[in-house]
């Protein structure tokens, strides 16, 4: 399946945040392996005047795959131990991001259970550093053209999440950000409904009554050391 495409990411970023939902992450191993998930939680930051943004303070080092095309990948390290990949927004010189802050897995599980290694289900993506680190993205990503048909790390087309089952709220962990940025409602989470599971094909064993389960349990395939 294609990548979405460069245009899909020249809109309003608050807009593109909430169509990433349902899209599907995908990171291609060298071996021709899928790691991939749906995407189901994003934050949106709108470029130099949003205070909570890191181009607030201009183009760094650090933060020029911002200013650049859109549809690339912002990754960035934080906390000096952890990964977190945005998609660019907008048009080319106006910084602006999504973060990929939640996904459901749904490609290469078993290796996500290795990556993620005596951790349960259900704490495998939820939060942006455990997407990265299930799904193998570090630095080495970091501009990476997620449109290209051939890039390791790409975004392909997914299912729409209708409004009835977006909620929508402040972004987490930007204390350092004065108002009104702090509360500006540009957090989107898909709450799927239990019907969307089995459209969207996913293991029974990953749905939310099963996904408390370690790695391990009865019904959680796909650990090592179960052979």
């Amino acid at each position: 399946m294609r990548p979405l495409p460069p245009e899909f990411y020249l809109d309003d970023v608050t807009r593109v945040a909430k169509a990433l939902l349902g899209q599907r992450l995908v990171r291609r191993l060298e071996d021709g392996r899928r790691l991939a998930g749906y995407i189901i939680e994003t934050e949106a930051y709108d470029g130099e005047a949003d205070k909570a943004c890191h181009a607030s303070r201009g183009r760094t080092p650090r933060n020029a795959v911002m200013f650049g095309p859109p549809g690339r990948a912002y990754v960035y390290f934080t906390y000096g131990m952890h990964w977190c990949l945005n998609a660019v927004v907008g048009p080319e010189g106006q910084p602006a991001a999504v973060l990929i802050r939640a996904i459901l897995p749904c490609e290469g599980l078993e290796q996500i259970a290795q990556n993620r290694a005596g951790r349960p289900p259900a704490e495998w993506t939820n939060g942006p550093a455990k997407v990265c680190q299930a799904l193998q993205i570090d630095g080495r990503f970091n501009g990476c053209d997620l449109t290209a048909p051939d890039s390791p790390l790409v975004i392909e087309p997914g299912f729409n999440v209708p409004n009835d089952w977006l909620q929508v709220g402040a972004r987490v962990g930007i204390a350092y950000a004065p108002e009104p940025w702090r509360s500006m409602p540009w957090r989107f989470i898909a709450r799927l409904p239990a019907e969307a599971y089995a459209v969207w094909e996913i293991p029974a064993w990953l749905w939310p009554e099963a996904r408390s389960k370690k790695p391990g349990d009865g019904g959680v395939p796909g650990h090592p050391e179960r052979g």
